[in-house]
């Protein structure tokens, strides 16, 4: 046991550096993993389109819409569907300020716009 303090006592600078870098990895490792947490992709950038991308710019700087995705589905240029999930869906202003903009800005009929809410 004395052999164990004298060495502490003898590499204290050594030890305090070691035990600092240990910290300093777990920190890095946790905030690291809660930001892989936290977000959440349902496709990669390269699986959308640039519309989609567009899109999604667009109403997640809407007031109250909050993180967005968004799937267009086509048919030869000719947009069939479009589908929301947002976190502000469950406003109904929200959702309403939604759909005329993805109706405005894809000169399409408001019947083909499906707006859902995200689950946080």
């Amino acid at each position: 046991m004395r052999k164990v303090i004298d060495y502490v006592k003898e590499n204290k600078k050594i030890i305090i550096v070691v035990l600092l870098i240990v910290i300093l990895l777990g920190a890095v490792y946790i905030i690291d993993k809660g930001k892989k947490k936290n977000s959440k992709v349902t496709a990669t950038d390269t699986e959308k389109s640039s519309t989609e991308i567009k899109l999604c710019g667009i109403l997640s700087n809407i007031e109250g819409v909050g993180s967005t995705d968004v799937m267009i589905t086509e048919n030869e240029g000719e947009i069939l569907g479009v589908v929301i999930v947002c976190e502000g869906a469950n406003s109904i202003m929200t959702r309403s300020n939604i759909l005329n903009a993805v109706s405005t800005a894809l000169n399409i009929d408001k019947k083909i716009i499906a707006i859902y809410s995200m689950t946080v």
